[in-house]
């Protein structure tokens, strides 16, 4: 009998990933979808008549125990947040009952409704913030710098409350940055390579960004849900870090993705602008993966160079109206 997963927010970059990759491996999948005004499907539409959607709302534990009911799922995937981390200084409050609360609701309803469900929390290197150590790894002391960051902390928390205190089968994957042809254009990889696109097809002229050396851990979202899927399938219940062990800055990023287009950075790109400045900035986030490399037998496929490349070429596809899926 097939395997059944649940995954909220499987409309987004990591949902529409991890929701293919489960397909490939049998099972039937479910996704958690909010009602909105606007429904945004286009990161699973080719794959949409062979998931199951159900209505539901992390800020609403009933519709969340209903979708467990309906779904019955061996595995739950919690991806659901505001992740954006600019926008949780403009919706801290929104961000906290999401992000943060949200787990608990899903945790309990899984403790009610069927607490052998294995549970995953998607948590975030921006956890670690003003950094303590570098590299960071799974003992690293958390030091949030953002709203979107302490939701986070506490979500990671949660979890590991509810995995001692009801012996469920519940795991948080720290993961670092993580990019892809599918990332939201409010993110500034995204940005970068759908501006540099319409540059080379001359619909705009100049990119505007800010802080040019700040530095990420960036890897590809199709490498990283595999590891998602791999902390479910272990004996038992560890968390991990996720991560390339590799930094980049944004100027490099942008380098490489002017490069493969053959365009001039210094021509087209303004840096440092102040619209796009954080009140605080994370100190340098590079993730050490060596217990996911020697316990889940994980390590990344796509390189830096690779990943850039990747997503300027489905942004020139997009913008030539030639379809993208990756």
């Amino acid at each position: 009998m097939a395997k059944r997963a649940l995954i909220t927010g499987i409309t987004g970059q990591d949902g529409s990933y991890l929701a293919d990759l489960l397909l490939e491996q049998g099972y039937e999948v479910f996704g958690v979808v909010r009602r909105t005004s606007t429904l945004n499907f286009g990161r699973i539409s080719h794959i949409q008549d062979k998931v199951n959607l159900i209505s539901g709302d992390m800020m609403d534990q009933t519709s969340l125990q209903h979708a467990l009911r309906e779904s019955e799922p061996d595995e739950v995937y919690n991806l659901a947040a505001q992740s954006f981390v600019g926008t949780s200084w403009e919706q801290p409050v929104l961000t906290g009952d999401v992000t943060a609360i949200g787990v608990t609701r899903i945790l309990d309803a899984i403790r009610h409704v069927n607490p052998d469900i294995r549970f995953y929390q998607a948590s975030s290197s921006e956890m670690f913030g003003k950094v303590l150590e570098v590299p960071q790894a799974e003992s690293t002391p958390f030091y949030p710098r953002s709203p979107y960051g302490v939701a986070k902390v506490y979500g990671h928390w949660i979890t590991i409350n509810y995995r001692e205190s009801y012996d469920m089968f519940a795991v948080s994957g720290i993961l670092f940055n993580h990019e892809s042809p599918r990332r939201g254009i409010e993110f500034v990889t995204r940005k970068i390579t759908w501006n540099a696109a319409r540059i080379k097809l001359g619909q705009i002229d100049k990119l505007y960004l800010g802080n040019p050396d700040a530095k990420r851990d960036w890897g590809y979202a199709g490498d990283y849900v595999r590891a998602m899927w791999l902390m479910l399938q272990q004996d038992r219940p560890y968390d991990y870090v996720i991560s390339t062990g590799e930094t980049h800055s944004v100027r490099e990023f942008v380098d490489l993705a002017f490069d493969a287009l053959n365009l001039d950075v210094d021509k087209h790109v303004m840096f440092n602008d102040p619209r796009y400045t954080r009140p605080a900035e994370v100190d340098l986030l590079v993730g050490d993966s060596t217990k996911a490399g020697e316990e889940l037998g994980w390590e990344p496929q796509v390189d830096f160079k690779g990943l850039v490349e990747m997503m300027v070429e489905a942004d020139m596809k997009r913008l030539t109206d030639e379809k993208v899926i990756q």
